[in-house]
C-alpha cells in the first residue's frame, strides 16, 4: 500500500511541479505557497474518519506535494545571489528539525493519549501553518514582475513537465543537473521507504534506538545545513560542494551496505548527516543559472525529479530486497527469523549498495556540470536580462531556455569579446 501511494504521489508531483512553478512565475509565489500547504495537510484529519479516504486522497495530494519549489523560488526572490545557499540550508534544516522532533512528539502523545489526539493536533499545526502564510507571509514576486505578467499569455509549454523535458537536452547545464538529481535522489527515496524497517528487523534496533537514530541525524544535518554548508559554499565553490555532498552519500550507502553491526549504522549516519548538503548546493546552483522570471519553473523540474524518484525508489529497493530473499514483513520488535543469517553476510543491505552505485554514476555526471564564475563569464545581464549574444531562434521551443547555457555564453563571449566588455 505504502509503494502504490508514493508511486501515485510521485508520478503526480512529477507532472504538476513544472506547472505550479511556472504559474508561481506568473501570479506570484504565496498563492501557490498557500495552496501546495493546504493540499499537502489536507488528508491528515481523515486517518481517523476513513483510512480508505486517506489513502485516496495522500495520493491525489501528489499534485500539491511540491511546496518544496514554491519555497525556494520563494528564497530566490527576497535574497541575494550570494545569500542563497545559506537561505537554503536554513530551509532544508528547518525541515529536518520538524522531522526531529515531529516523531518524538507523536510518539509520545500516541502512547500517552492515543492516536485521536496525535491526528487532532498535527491538524491543528497545519492549520496554524495555513493562517501563518495568509497573514504573515507577503508576497515575493515584485511588484514590477506582476502586472507585466498578467497580461500576458501563460507559455504552456513551459509549464508541460514533457515540453519542459524536450528543452532540458538543449540545455547541456539543466540536462546534467538534472540527471545528477535522479540519480542521487533515487536510492535516497528507497533508503527513507525502508532504512528503518531495516535497522529493526535485519540490525536489530529497538523503537527507542530507532528514534534516537532518527534525533541524531537530524540534529547533525541540522548542522551540516546551516554552519557547514555555507564555509563550504565560500571555500569550495558550489560545484564542489555539491560533489563533496555526493561523495557522503556514496560512503553512507556503502557503510550501509556492508555493516551489520549497530555501531556502523550510527557512524554511517553520520555521513548521511553531511550528504544532506546536496540538495540546497543543488538548489542553489539551479536558482543562480536560472532567470528570475524563471526560478519556479526552474525549481518545479527539480522538485518535479524528486517526485518521480520519490515513487520510482521503494519500489527499486523493494525488488531489490525481495531479489536477495531480505523480508521486512514483520512488525515486532524480535528480529525476522528468515533475516538473522544476513547478520553476518558479506552484504547485508544489497539495495544501499546498489545505491552507492548509482550516486557514484552520479558523481561523475556532476564532474561535467560548469563552474559558475563572474570570473569567467557571466551568465546573466545585470539588469535581470538573457544571455549577451543570444544564437537566433528559429522554432518556438527555443524560446526562452530553463536555464542558461554557460557553453553558450562561452562561445559567444569567445567569438565577441568587445560585446562581453560592452555588458559587463
Amino acid at each position: 500500500m505504502n509503494g502504490l501511494i508514493q508511486g501515485v504521489k510521485g508520478l503526480l508531483s512529477f507532472l504538476s511541479a513544472p506547472l505550479i512553478g511556472a504559474l508561481s512565475d506568473v501570479w506570484g509565489r504565496k498563492p501557490f505557497l498557500l495552496g501546495t500547504v493546504f493540499f499537502t495537510c489536507f488528508p491528515i484529519p481523515l486517518m481517523r474518519i476513513s483510512p480508505w479516504w486517506y489513502f485516496a486522497m495522500i495520493s491525489v495530494s501528489g499534485v500539491f506535494s511540491v511546496t518544496f519549489s514554491v519555497i525556494f523560488a520563494y528564497v530566490a526572490d527576497v535574497t541575494q545571489e550570494h545569500e542563497r545557499s545559506t537561505a537554503y540550508g536554513w530551509v532544508s534544516a528547518t525541515f529536518a528539525a520538524s522531522l526531529v522532533s515531529s516523531p518524538a512528539i507523536g510518539a509520545y502523545l500516541s502512547a500517552s493519549y492515543g492516536d485521536s489526539l496525535v491526528v487532532l493536533v498535527a491538524t491543528v499545526v497545519a492549520l496554524l501553518d495555513i493562517c501563518f502564510i495568509l497573514v504573515a507571509v507577503p508576497e515575493s514576486l515584485p511588484e514590477k514582475m506582476r502586472p507585466v505578467s498578467w497580461g500576458a499569455q501563460i507559455s504552456w509549454k513551459q509549464a508541460d513537465p514533457f515540453a519542459s523535458l524536450k528543452k532540458v537536452g538543449k540545455d547541456s547545464t539543466v540536462l546534467l543537473i538534472c540527471i545528477t538529481v535522479f540519480l542521487s535522489y533515487l536510492p535516497e527515496a528507497g533508503q527513507y521507504s525502508s532504512f528503518f524497517l531495516y535497522l529493526r528487523q535485519v540490525i536489530g534496533f529497538g523503537s527507542v534506538k530507532i528514534a534516537a537514530f532518527i534525533a541524531m541525524v537530524g540534529i547533525l544535518s541540522i548542522v551540516a545545513q546551516t554552519v557547514f554548508l555555507s564555509i563550504l559554499m565560500r571555500s569550495l565553490g558550489n560545484k564542489n560542494t555539491v560533489l563533496l555532498g555526493l561523495g557522503f552519500q556514496m560512503l553512507q550507502l556503502a557503510w550501509y551496505g556492508f555493516g551489520s553491526q549497530a555501531w556502523m549504522m550510527w557512524a554511517a549516519g553520520t555521513v548521511a548527516a553531511m550528504s544532506s548538503i546536496t540538495f540546497p548546493a543543488i538548489s542553489a546552483l539551479v536558482s543562480r543559472n536560472a532567470e528570475s522570471d524563471q526560478q519556479g519553473v526552474a525549481q518545479g523540474i527539480i522538485t518535479g525529479i524528486r517526485g518521480l524518484c520519490n515513487g520510482l525508489g521503494p519500489a527499486l529497493y523493494g525488488f531489490i530486497f525481495y531479489m536477495f530473499h531480505v523480508e521486512l514483513t514483520e512488525l515486532g520488535p524480535k528480529l525476522n527469523s528468515n533475516n538473522v543469517p544476513l547478520q553476518g553476510a558479506v552484504i547485508p543491505g544489497p539495495p544501499f549498495l546498489f545505491g552507492a552505485c548509482i550516486v557514484l554514476m552520479s558523481f561523475l555526471v556532476a564532474l561535467f556540470i560548469p563552474e559558475y564564475s563572474k570570473a569567467s563569464g557571466v551568465q546573466k545581464h545585470s539588469n535581470g536580462g538573457s544571455l549577451t549574444n543570444t544564437p537566433e531562434r528559429v522554432s518556438d521551443e527555443d524560446i526562452e531556455p530553463l536555464l542558461q547555457d554557460s557553453s553558450i555564453w562561452e562561445l559567444s563571449s569567445f567569438e565577441e569579446p568587445g560585446n562581453q566588455c560592452t555588458e559587463l
